[in-house]
């Protein structure tokens, strides 16, 4: 009986995808659940798993190629036996020429060798090994997470990237993902389409570290995370979005859209590139929510496990270049978003108080608006209470 292989099906936002690698050859026998092929969207990378056990009779779509929601990329025969052979991995070959331009970097080329999930290869990719030569404790022999930690790496000569010898000057050309394509899409789309200003402010940090220090070790204690920055400061941001709205809104076409929730975005770098997953109803949620769901988010990241609905949507957005000791910037909105929250490296800066010079970890916060809904007024004074609640941490429990 011949089994059909179909594209997931894709969010609304997303209307086609990129087939990465398949895991199986022609011939080869699958079992019920597992992972056929990684499908890159412009946001996630999908896993597509086997409908049924059965033989891999025929591969439709090929690696590299687009395709749509619910296409036809493959088919399975849950009657017919593998190929003799079929199953067993190929030996590694050596490249003893430069591959051509077109060529994918062989650190690509290897995750495509052996059954391994994203994770795996990921690791994998870094280190410079082939998941073909890694031994698989998962199901079907799949190359797990763990099994990739725990291999060893290749010598470097090994894992050098392919590239364009062009006389004496070496150039590589890899083409874009497509998440970085679509980062890149959306980036000028933002640029060209909202009145991008920036305000600035800086913000005395010592408050929240007190707090932190005091009631650190019993906030991880009883909620299971550590209790970092990012709470304080989407706290901070949620104040400013209850106090002046229009930072929360939104243009479509000619029409100005309140949005009756505060959904915010959070930046996150990822092996694949930035994402944005969403903190849904962030005013309804502790730090300790807030906390716990960044933990998840990162995690989720890394392992490149971020569903299309944690990505999608998003009202407002925080972006957190301090943690790779940025000091400064200019961030860019997030469309159809009209405001964005850039926070940066807290630093020892000598400051006056009463008259005096002294020293206070300061942090500079920046938000970038679209001027052509939120005038500077609004800008300036919602980045003033988000100041007014870091430099006083009292007034997020209080709501004042």
């Amino acid at each position: 009986m011949l089994i059909e292989v179909k594209v997931p099906q894709l969010s609304e936002s997303v209307s086609e995808a990129t087939l990465v690698s398949w895991h199986k050859k022609e011939g080869e026998a699958v079992s019920r659940d597992e992972n056929l092929i990684d499908i890159e969207t412009d946001k996630v990378v999908l896993e597509t798993p086997a409908p049924a056990d059965g033989v891999l009779v025929k591969i439709i779509k090929a690696d590299g190629e687009t395709v749509a929601s619910g296409e036809l990329i493959a088919q399975i025969d849950t009657e017919a036996k593998a190929a003799a052979g079929a199953a067993k991995p190929a030996a590694p070959v050596q490249a003893v020429t430069p591959p051509p331009a077109s060529a994918p970097a062989p650190a690509a080329s290897a995750a495509a060798a052996g059954a391994a999930s994203p994770a795996a290869r990921k690791i994998l990719e870094e280190k410079g090994v082939s998941a073909a030569d890694v031994a698989g404790t998962g199901r079907g022999g799949r190359v797990t997470k763990e099994d990739a930690v725990a291999a060893g790496a290749r010598p470097a000569a090994a894992a050098a990237p392919a590239v364009v010898i062009a006389g004496e000057r070496p150039e590589e050309r890899v083409p874009m993902t497509r998440l970085r394509a679509r980062i890149a899409e959306r980036l000028i789309q933002s640029k060209n389409e909202n009145a991008i200003l920036t305000t600035f402010n800086e913000v005395n940090m010592a408050p929240v570290m007190a707090l932190r220090k005091q009631y650190g070790e019993k906030f991880e204690k009883a909620h299971g995370v550590r209790l970092g920055f990012m709470g304080f400061f989407v706290k901070a941001a949620v104040a400013a979005l209850k106090k002046y709205p229009i930072l929360n809104a939104s243009v479509d076409g000619t029409d100005i859209v309140y949005h009756g929730y505060i959904d915010i975005g959070i930046a996150v770098g990822s092996p694949r590139g930035l994402v944005v997953p969403i903190l849904r109803d962030a005013d309804q949620m502790s730090i300790a929510d807030i906390e716990k769901k960044i933990a998840e988010f990162g995690q989720k990241a890394k392992d490149g496990k971020l569903s299309l609905e944690e990505l999608s949507g998003g009202t407002f957005s925080i972006s957190n270049g301090g943690v790779f000791g940025s000091m400064l910037s200019t961030p860019i909105i997030n469309p159809p978003q009209s405001a964005i929250l850039g926070i940066h490296a807290t630093k020892d800066r000598p400051v006056v108080e009463n008259g005096q010079i002294v020293i206070r970890p300061i942090n500079y916060l920046a938000m970038s608006y679209d001027h052509r809904i939120i005038d500077g007024r609004e800008a300036v004074l919602g980045l003033v209470t988000m100041k007014e609640a870091l430099e006083d941490p009292a007034r997020l429990i209080l709501d004042v």
